[in-house]
Order: structure tokens, then sequence, then C-alpha cells
């Protein structure tokens, strides 16, 4: 089996730069609408290398986040109530990466490959829309979790 690149995943799947979160994804599904116009559940497919970090942001609804190819990635996790915490998402699943994982609604997110590249999906149901999603801001965040203070900067985005 010939080795996957970045540049194989990108052209396969039809890649394109995520507007603001960075990154690369392309949508796989979205289920009929709801009644107040949200698609059911939505899936998609996304690619982090090292210049491409998915930054800081949160969303009202749990998103799965299930790993595919590549090197493990981390995600910094900012709970409403203050606390913090990282998962690593990764094959390792016996030496504590996941497969799969769930980020609960109104938590801020943020991932960064920790190697060349990771691809990876994410669904969620009700399903994604950019009405949902807020930005984090450097500045607040920092402020609310200063002990997170440096992996903060690194992973927000003007």
């Amino acid at each position: 089996m010939t080795p996957v690149t970045v540049e194989d995943l990108v052209a396969h799947y039809g890649l394109e730069p995520i507007p603001r979160e960075g990154g690369l994804f392309r949508s796989t599904w979205a289920g009929p609408p709801r009644p107040d116009g949200r698609p059911e559940g939505t899936a998609i497919v996304a690619l982090l290398t090292p210049s491409g970090f998915s930054a800081l942001h949160r969303l009202p609804t749990d998103e799965i986040w299930h790993f595919y190819l590549g090197d493990p990635l981390e995600l910094l996790l900012l709970a409403p109530d203050g606390t913090s915490s990282t998962a690593r998402l990764g094959p390792d699943v016996l030496g504590g990466q996941h497969v799969q994982f769930t980020i609960p609604a109104g938590t801020w997110m943020g991932g960064r490959t920790l190697g060349a590249w990771s691809f990876f999906g994410c669904t969620m149901a009700p399903g994604f829309t950019y009405e949902g999603y807020e930005h984090g801001e450097a500045a607040d965040l920092t402020a609310r979790y200063p002990d997170r203070a440096g992996l903060i900067l690194e992973l927000c985005r003007p």
C-alpha cells in the first residue's frame, strides 16, 4: 500500500479551507432540514497541518470528532465552568488516545496536529450552521483561563 500524503487527501476529497477556523474540510453529509432550518445532522472530513490548526471556537451542540489517518491530534477544551483539559485523538487507544471523542455543547475547542498532518471527521446532530459558530478571542479566553494562556495564544487567529 502506498503511503497517503496531504496532497492525496486534498485531491481525493476536494478539501477546501475552513472559513475562519482553519484547516481544510469537505462536507460529506447534511440531513433533512428541521423546522428551525438547521439540518438534522451534518458530517465533515477535515485535515490539520502544523500551519492549518483548528482555531478556538464553540458550538451550541455537542460535536463528535473521529480520528481516521495520520498523526495524533490534540484538542484544547475550555469548559463553561472555568475548567480546562486536553484530549488526544489517534490510533494508540490503549495508550490513552481516542478514535472518537465528544465535545459538549458550549465548550471552547481548538485543535492541532502533533505531527505532519491529521485526518479526521466531525459529526453533529442537530447539524452545523455558521450561525451557531462562535470564534474565540485570545484576550477574552486567556483572561478566563489564565493557566492555558500559552496554548490559547497558539490556537487563536484574528
